[in-house]
C-alpha cells in the first residue's frame, strides 16, 4: 500500500513539475513579451498585422499549413564584415591592399585588424555585422528568429516539418501579391517542381460576363480554365496571400543583429 502510494505521488509530482515547466513557465515568459526597439532606429517591432493580413492566419491555421511549413528561421552565428566606403587620396594602393585581405566571414578581432591595415592605406571602412546559417544561406530570413517575432501570434504557428521551405520572410522573398495568389492556385505554375498540393478550394471558377475580371489570375495555358470561363481568389486566398506577404522579419532587434543592406544609389 505504502509502495502504491508512493507511485502515485511520483506520477503527480511528475505530471505537475512538466506542466510548470512546458506549459506555465512559456506562458507566463510570453505574458511578460513587449514590443522591441529597432537597432539605430525610433521603431518598435513587431508590427501589427491588419485587415486581410491578420484574418489570414487564421486561414493560413485552419488549412493546416504549418504541417509542412515552419516559420522559424535558425542561426548558426554571426561574422562580421569589412566593407570600404572611401578609398581615399590613394585608390590604388587601397585596391592592391583590398586584394590580398580577407573582408568577410571574420571574427570582430579579425575584422578590426583588417580595418586597421586600409585605415593605415588611407581607407575609410565600416565593419557589418553579418547572421550565419544554413537557413540564412538559403535565403529564408535575414537573420535568426526570436521570440519578440511572435508577440501577435497566438497560437504561434511555428511547424515542426520543412516539407516545404520556411516562411518566416517570405514576405520579402515573394512580394508580388498575383504570385502568391498563383502559387495557392497552381503551385507548380511558378515553382515547376513544388511539391505542394494546390489549394483551388479556395478559388472560384466562373463564367466571363462580358469582360475579363480584374480579379482573375493570370494562369498559364496549362493551368488555365476552359475558354470563357475565368478564376477569381474568394476572400480567403486573399487573406492567406495577404498574411505571407506580411511575414517579413527584416528588423535588426538587440537579440538580433546585422546590419541591413543599403541599395547603392
Amino acid at each position: 500500500m505504502k509502495t502504491g502510494f508512493r507511485v502515485f505521488l511520483a506520477v503527480i509530482l511528475t505530471l505537475g513539475l512538466s506542466w510548470l515547466t512546458f506549459v506555465v513557465a512559456p506562458a507566463v515568459q510570453l505574458g511578460r513579451a513587449k514590443l522591441e526597439p529597432v537597432l539605430n532606429s525610433s521603431d518598435t517591432w513587431p508590427i501589427q498585422p491588419s485587415g486581410d493580413a491578420a484574418l489570414g492566419l487564421q486561414v493560413y491555421r485552419a488549412n493546416g499549413c504549418a504541417a509542412c511549413h515552419t516559420t522559424q528561421v535558425r542561426q548558426e552565428g554571426v561574422a562580421c564584415e569589412v566593407v570600404l566606403t572611401d578609398a581615399g587620396n590613394n585608390p590604388a594602393a587601397v585596391s592592391n591592399l583590398l586584394s590580398t585581405l580577407k573582408l568577410s566571414g571574420l571574427t570582430k578581432e579579425q575584422a578590426d585588424a583588417v580595418a586597421a591595415r586600409i585605415a593605415a592605406a588611407g581607407g575609410k571602412t565600416e565593419t557589418h555585422i553579418v547572421p550565419t546559417g544554413a537557413d540564412i544561406a538559403r535565403g529564408w530570413g535575414v537573420r535568426g528568429s526570436v521570440a519578440a517575432d511572435y508577440l501577435y501570434d497566438a497560437p504561434v504557428p511555428l511547424g515542426n516539418l520543412r516539407a516545404g521551405p520556411d516562411l518566416a520572410n517570405v514576405g520579402l522573398r515573394e512580394p508580388d501579391l498575383n504570385w502568391q495568389l498563383l502559387h495557392l492556385y497552381a503551385p507548380q505554375a511558378v515553382v515547376s517542381n513544388s511539391a505542394m498540393p494546390p489549394f483551388r478550394y479556395l478559388f472560384r471558377v466562373q463564367k466571363i460576363n462580358g469582360t475579363t475580371s480584374p480579379d482573375a489570375l493570370r494562369l498559364p495555358k496549362n493551368f488555365a480554365p476552359p475558354a470563357g470561363y475565368e478564376v477569381v481568389p474568394t476572400p480567403a486566398a486573399r487573406e492567406l496571400a495577404a498574411y505571407l506577404l506580411s511575414l517579413k522579419a527584416d528588423a535588426p532587434l538587440y537579440e538580433a543583429p546585422f546590419t541591413p543592406a543599403i541599395a547603392k544609389p
